[in-house]
């Protein structure tokens, strides 16, 4: 057997297809590049049962990766994150089968340790030696410390108000990091320009093919947490929406091989109120988003303008009656709260938002009582120590503790 049944590189745009074993970046029409596999092949070679006696991390699903040799795998222990029920917060919001995706429980503390450990092991695959990219702090930590175990140079560059952690994270592990007075979005002109002058290999969202690969594999987890049936919902916070996008691939991918059947979940884009373009353009019924000016959000992760993919996060949307929506800025602490107050764990913020949608969907009655729903928290709430305002009692020492408590 093959370590890795890669075919090609296509693009869902003009459908031009590209070779896997040179350097990639977009399709000549401006589109991100998709990773095709000879499924057919595969399909002949490898059932559920061979996957679930391996190792318990992302690569137990290497076929369906883009690394076609194992010498070129960069690992921490990636994958394989627990699928939590639910049952209190889920009674509190009247959802019957609620569970909890946890990505903080994976090296770097979130979700994007999937796509650097996927998108850098390719990238020592193809002879790369310095990268570089934009981020909003939890993906260039993850590039960073990945690329620093791969011996390959990263440059990143990330709005000055990024979580402080995710700044030391970019700094222990060597990587060039810059801070820029604006948005993601700024931080990618920077790196446009050092691409451009140096010579760099492009490790922006959906600028190289290979980090939505990683990503997927939260879809090729959750089918086989639920043993290979599927739940109804799944929310996913979306800023590039990369996850979603690799979600919504990964279960497209299984069911071609025959190992699910039925319909696909319906997947929901969630955003804050203050930066929402895929949820105006999903109610506009457009295929693409326009720039959300002056964006600003708690749940930082997702605070993205305007994303590459766009076209790809509503495809996915559309073709699983979805939905986009957008949720309340001063809730979304509310929310992160209750979460560790009935459930005993501490979430990010667009974890909390992701839960905060499916108590909203759960009023619409969009979400029914008894369906099964995975939500998807992309990380630590203790990557973001400042997102909890809390006033705590001083003691005195002539003080009894039993007065206070």
């Amino acid at each position: 057997m093959l370590f890795s049944y890669i075919s090609h590189l296509f693009c869902p745009k003009c459908k031009k297809e590209y070779t896997t074993k040179e350097k990639h970046q977009l399709c000549e029409c401006g589109s991100p590049l998709l990773v095709a596999y000879d499924l057919d092949t595969l399909k002949a070679n490898l059932t559920p049962e061979m996957i679930q006696s391996r190792k318990s991390s992302l690569w137990r699903y290497h076929e369906l990766l883009p690394v076609e040799d194992s010498k070129n795998v960069v690992s921490l222990g990636e994958g394989m994150t627990p699928l939590l029920e639910m049952p209190k917060l889920g009674k509190d919001m009247d959802i019957q089968h609620l569970y909890m995706k946890d990505e903080g429980i994976i090296p770097t503390g979130s979700f994007k340790a999937r796509g650097a450990a996927v998108g850098v092991s390719k990238a020592k695959e193809l002879g790369v030696q310095q990268l570089a990219m934009p981020t909003n702090g939890n993906a260039g930590a993850a590039w960073a410390l990945y690329s620093s175990r791969a011996e390959i140079k990263a440059t990143v560059v990330m709005p000055k108000d990024a979580p402080t952690i995710t700044r030391n994270e970019c700094a222990v592990a060597g990587a060039n990091l810059y801070l820029v007075d604006g948005l993601i979005s700024d931080a990618g002109k920077f790196i446009s320009e050092a691409i451009k002058d140096w010579g760099l290999y492009d490790a922006s969202t959906l600028k190289e093919p290979y980090r939505i690969e990683g990503k997927k594999t939260m879809g090729l987890e959750i089918a086989e947490q639920f043993s290979w049936r599927l739940p109804d919902v799944i929310l996913y916070p979306t800023g590039g929406g990369v996850g979603l996008i690799g979600i919504y691939k990964a279960l497209n991918e299984l069911k071609e091989l025959g190992w699910i059947k039925g319909k696909l979940p319906r997947l929901v884009a969630v955003q804050a109120e203050n930066c929402a373009p895929i949820v105006k353009a999903w109610n506009e019924k457009k295929q693409e988003s326009e720039f959300w000016p002056d964006s600003t959000t708690i749940a930082f992760g997702i605070n993205v303008p305007k994303a590459i993919g766009d076209f790809l996060v509503l495809e996915a949307l559309y073709n699983t009656n979805g939905y986009a929506i957008a949720v309340e800025e001063k809730q979304i602490i509310e929310e992160q709260k209750k979460v560790a107050l009935l459930e005993g764990t501490f979430i990010c913020p667009e974890g909390a938002a992701t839960f905060l949608a499916a108590r909203r969907l759960r009023e619409q009655g969009w979400i029914k009582e008894d369906e099964t729903v995975v939500a998807l928290n992309t990380g630590l709430g203790i990557k973001y120590p400042n997102t909890v305002d809390i006033e705590v009692p001083i003691l005195n020492l002539s003080d009894s503790l039993y007065k206070n408590v």
